[in-house]
């Protein structure tokens, strides 16, 4: 077999090398990185613990190893999280090291976005030189989605640094033919997979199409690479699959999500096909019914729904424009310049092969997101920007060092005047924020595009020029990130940026109530209203879903709230100690039905908090039968009633157990909390 090596003179090997070095590199990737991770940590501990759903899991994974290797909602090891425990392992033993704290979660996040842009960095720096490289960086860090995941306790953070692993490897495959690179790109998907099961698999389309169509090897080699690369990726999740599979039921957690107790299940239901398709068991309504449609009697799954209307506009919708929209545009006009610009090259060309694999990344996970009829939230976009971001730093240089071709110039005028426009409209979403930026932005996009046409764009004219393009193309998205560090995050869901007056753009939901400010659902930073919700059309969504709570600026109600469906509860002082007293008698100090209602009070106390039915508080664990034995036994000292949760799924166990305790146990109101004492029954419990 015949292999190039990994020298550097992959580039000056290119027709049209970079010019010679005129700015310090290293002072500027050093100015990149240290500017990333300042905003990335600035400020988390204001979020307190985000996501309390995946907090909790992080408590109890520092606590138990066995609650650590399962993802476990809590050390007791009743149920777990609804997906694969990558990302709690990493903040677990965060919290082993430094205790558990808000920065001793959040710090790795942050930590994972620096990663990440100089991964990118590296990965577009090798194939298009230093130029591309820092603007590439540049972008991602600025992407408003960017910047609030990864300052945030979602898997997604470490699911997209596994994908530009994926990426940065299979490139370096491109670059010698070695089968190695194979091996770890199929890993790095693998691991990827155990963050966030089946969404990683949208890069597999990319990453095998640009191997097989550029690989230096014969075609018959470069397929049995990717088979190797198969068999790596298989290896990396399928360990912790198959044990799981094949641990007996009994002596491990039930999985979170599923409705048979198998990890199978979850991995191509509620987490696979379902997301598709709309037909999630186990969804937040019955039989994964969509969104407003369920709710007001009409036909399972198909588009729109809570979730928000499908189709190819999604993206650019009220819900995700401003999250992750502002240069998708741009990426695509660049990277298809970049391949014709790179037309003439031979068949294993680096560049080549880097626009069409990031080109192809955007394409597909953008079309997905698009159409997908299941849960989807407006941060799953982060999927989305380093692929964006990547197509605009070598397209952009590319189109750059060809500006002496006219219809080069052209073309880069339209990119930015339609760039600048884009940018003026959705920060038109926001008329109370910045407002005099768009303007700014229109203009300086203007003048740049004007520029880009003059015959000899080369000195000050062209410094100027690209200055303008480059405050044009990134002020906006900027601001919004801006916003985003600034503003506590805390709930299930969250976005980007400032309010844009609703959430899931046409066809999806918006809070509504008195008293909804900056901090509201549809503000973006992950807040309850404090009434209820209302989906378009007058369907509503049942008052249990999102109890009443305070709105503060992070969204997340006072003490004493039970907490919801998509807000953990905030047990108050005197709900503290209480469950403290003879904790160490119980199994679980408490049970509540939903995991969001159980992972305040379990972080509260560190002691384990019984979440029945999971996240969607439809999953059948534990059934009634179940809990009355636990009862029995004494291993659980109180029921934590009221919250919210979902309408629950078919087999969700949490109604009948909350008739059953109302029914024989006394109710006890401690600073708002409903507490029943299960050790006390009120009269003999029974069925």
């Amino acid at each position: 077999m015949t292999t190039t090596t990994d020298a550097p003179t992959t580039v000056a090997a290119s027709p049209d090398p970079a010019p010679p070095r005129r700015v310090p590199e290293p002072w500027l990737l050093a100015a990149l990185l240290i500017g990333t991770a300042v905003a990335y940590l600035w400020g988390l501990g204001a979020s307190g613990w985000a996501n309390s759903f995946y907090s909790a899991a992080v408590q109890a994974g520092s606590v138990s190893w066995k609650a650590f290797f399962f993802g476990s909602s809590d050390a007791a090891n009743s149920i777990t999280v609804d997906k694969p425990p990558a990302s709690l392992w990493v903040m677990a033993l965060s919290v082993r090291a430094f205790g558990l704290s808000s920065w001793s979660i959040l710090v790795p996040q942050a930590l994972m976005g620096v990663a990440t842009v100089a991964l990118l960095w590296a990965t577009v720096r090798r194939y298009f030189g230093a130029a591309a490289g820092l603007l590439a960086g540049l972008v991602l860090a600025l992407t408003p989605v960017a910047a609030l995941m990864f300052r945030f306790n979602n898997p997604d953070a470490l699911l997209v640094l596994f994908m530009v692993a994926a990426a940065w490897a299979l490139l370096r495959g491109v670059s010698d033919g070695r089968t190695r690179w194979l091996f770890l790109t199929g890993t790095f998907v693998g691991l990827g997979f155990l963050t966030k099961q089946l969404q990683v698999m949208l890069v597999v389309p990319p990453l095998a199409l640009t191997y097989l169509l550029f690989g230096p090897p014969k075609l018959g080699r470069r397929v049995l690479q990717l088979f190797a690369a198969l068999a790596a990726m298989v290896v990396a999740a399928g360990w912790w699959l198959l044990t799981v599979e094949l641990w007996p039921a009994d002596s491990r957690p039930w999985i979170g999500g599923s409705q048979d107790n198998s990890i199978l299940e979850l991995t191509l239901g509620y987490n696979g096909l379902g997301r598709l398709n709309g037909n999630e068991r186990g969804s937040v309504v019955p039989g994964g019914r969509g969104g407003a449609e369920a709710m007001a009697g009409g036909p399972p799954g198909g588009g729109g729904g809570m979730w928000g209307s499908t189709g190819i506009t999604r993206v650019f919708d009220a819900a995700q424009g401003g999250q992750i929209a502002w240069l998708i545009p741009a990426a695509l006009a660049l990277g298809v310049l970049g391949i014709v610009l790179r037309g003439r090259a031979s068949r294993p060309d680096t560049q080549r092969a880097a626009l069409v694999l990031f080109g192809v990344w955007l394409l597909v996970t953008g079309l997905v997101f698009s159409f997908m009829a299941g849960i989807f939230h407006a941060y799953y976009t982060v999927a989305l920007a380093p692929p964006i971001a990547a197509l605009v730093g070598a397209g952009a240089v590319l189109g750059w060092r060809r500006r002496d071709a006219l219809w080069v110039r052209i073309v880069l005028a339209v990119t930015v005047a339609m760039t600048a426009a884009w940018s003026w409209e959705l920060l038109g979403r926001s008329p109370e924020f910045a407002a005099w930026l768009r303007w700014v932005v229109l203009v300086a996009g203007i003048a740049s595009a004007a520029a880009l046409l003059a015959p000899r764009l080369t000195g000050r004219v062209a410094a100027v020029s690209a200055g303008a393009a480059l405050f044009a193309g990134l002020a906006g998205p900027a601001a919004y990130a801006l916003d985003t560090i600034v503003s506590p995050h805390v709930g299930s869901i969250v976005s980007a940026g400032p309010n844009t007056g609703g959430v899931g753009g046409p066809g999806g939901f918006m809070f509504r109530g008195e008293g909804q400010g900056p901090g509201g659902f549809a503000g973006g930073r992950g807040g309850m209203p404090p009434t209820g919700v209302m989906l378009p059309g007058g369907v509503a969504v049942p008052d249990g879903m999102v109890p009443p709570g305070r709105i503060g600026e992070g969204g997340a109600a006072g003490p004493g709230s039970p907490g919801g469906l998509l807000r953990g509860s905030e047990p108050s002082a005197e709900s503290i100690a209480l469950l403290e007293a003879d904790a160490d008698r119980y199994t679980w100090v408490a049970a509540a039905v939903g995991s969001n209602s159980a992972s305040g009070y379990q972080l509260a106390t560190g002691d384990p908090v019984m979440p029945i039915g999971g996240f969607n508080g439809s999953d059948p664990s534990p059934s009634l039968a179940q809990f009355q034995q636990y009862v029995a036994e004494g291993r659980i000292h109180y029921f934590i009633g009221g919250g919210g949760m979902g309408p629950g799924g078919a087999g969700g166990s949490g109604a009948e157990i909350s008739e059953w305790v109302a029914q024989n146990f006394a109710a006890t109101t401690v600073d708002g909390a409903t507490m029943y004492d299960l050790t006390a029954p009120r009269v003999e419990a029974g069925p």
